[in-house]
């Protein structure tokens, strides 16, 4: 059985003996099935005594070997397999997805299956023959323990980004503190000369005190509206709000959040372009966490458009996800800010948080989704929002690269 590339020449014995099959007497014959029988025997032993498990199947998909491992993962026996069709023994894994293009190579996939207990199974199937229709050989490795040690690793980076935003937030709000504190010094100065003024111990203009009051504390509503943004910014950043998942349209938010701001955007005088697909896939989604997320990207395009632009706001679908686009025609984003873009704090805006794409990040990854985003200074930035769509494939954890449609 040949697992990758051309099938491998037959064994020396088995060439001399079907040469001469014809002239083999009784004994001859008894003695080739007894040696075949020890073969046969031999393998089976070592496919048995192998960690990872293997499936064999025949043109009509069903199981004519598995061993012991391959039993213990998918909760079969040897017994009860046998003869059943493949996708009752894995019902996650996709059979056209074994069929590659090019049959020379095998295939691997990574699928996340529930019975006889939830694990992550990394799948190497090749066909037997070069047939296209012919059965599949299949290696089962249990990955599950690899993917607990990578969500440990994750989450220990996100307790140390925790960190790292406490900090940024600590020196943020640190800044409108100082300077409250400063002109409530200020403030409190104005009020002991007005305080003169009234007992008679000094001659100094009242109208001006008032008006250097009137500056010193319109400067101290300011600074606490800054910290109000940022601790707005930060818990709409941090907070567990899980999403209200329900099925719908992306078409839906995507006017509803124009319909928002359609005011700001007019008074800007930007010219608005919709690309929306006619009727792209169902997907599962919380409109009003989506349409925020719409929000924030629509009101940072408006933003980097200060002499006036296009934005153009774009769906689509692939085989696997449905998209969402914001394109701005702004100064776009210099590379050296790039790989920082989604970490608190980091913003082109004179009086912005740093905290809106995290917000947009939280929530795509709270939808199962990803942020994409494209930039050249000069032309233009465009973010694209990917969401699974309802009737996608069975879950593949590793494929191919390369969308099956055009993407955006």
């Amino acid at each position: 059985m040949a697992l990758n590339g051309p099938a491998r020449p037959k064994s020396g014995f088995l060439d001399k003996v079907l040469t001469r099959l014809n002239r083999l007497d009784r004994e001859g014959l008894q003695n080739l099935v007894q040696r075949l029988q020890r073969e046969r025997a031999q393998l089976e032993a070592l496919f048995q005594t192998i960690e990872d498990g293997v499936i064999v199947t025949d043109r009509e998909d069903r199981v004519i070997f598995l061993n012991q491992a391959a039993g213990r993962l998918i909760g079969y026996t040897p017994e009860n397999a046998h003869g059943e069709p493949l996708g009752r023994l894995l019902p996650e894994l996709d059979r056209e997805s074994l069929r590659p293009v090019d049959r020379q190579k095998a295939v691997r996939r990574e699928i996340e299956v529930r019975f006889p207990r939830p694990r992550f199974l990394r799948i190497y199937a090749a066909p037997i023959e070069q047939d296209p229709e012919a059965g599949v050989a299949l290696v089962l490795h249990d990955v599950t323990e690899t993917h607990h040690q990578t969500r440990e690793v994750v989450e220990a980076e996100r307790v140390h980004a925790l960190t790292l935003l406490a900090a940024s937030v600590a020196h943020e709000i640190g800044n409108p503190l100082n300077a409250i504190h400063i002109h409530l010094q200020l403030m409190e100065r104005e009020v002991r000369r007005l305080q003169q003024v009234a007992s008679g111990q000094s001659h100094a203009d009242p109208a001006v005190l008032a008006d250097k009051l009137a500056h010193y504390l319109s400067v101290a509503q300011g600074e606490i509206s800054r910290l109000d943004y940022i601790v707005t910014d930060f818990l709409n950043a941090m907070r567990p709000t899980p999403p209200k998942l329900r099925t719908g349209s992306v078409n839906e938010v995507v006017r509803d959040t124009l319909d928002l701001l359609r005011p700001e955007l007019d008074n800007r005088r930007l010219r608005v372009v919709e690309r929306l697909a006619a009727e792209p896939p169902l997907v599962r989604l919380d409109p009003a966490q989506l349409k925020q997320a719409l929000v924030n990207l629509v009101k940072n395009a408006m933003q980097a458009m200060t002499k006036g632009g296009t934005l153009t706001l774009s769906t689509g679908s692939t085989v696997e996800s449905v998209w969402i686009s914001v394109t701005d025609t702004g100064a776009g984003i210099p590379p050296e800010r790039l790989s920082r873009l989604f970490q608190p704090f980091q913003t082109t805006k004179e009086r912005g948080s740093g905290l809106g794409l995290m917000v947009v990040q939280r929530i795509l990854r709270d939808h199962g989704g990803r942020i994409d985003f494209e930039s050249n200074v000069g032309q233009g930035t465009t973010f694209t929002l990917w969401l699974p769509r309802l009737d996608r494939p069975p879950l593949l954890l590793s494929q191919p690269s390369g969308p099956d449609t055009a993407t955006p």
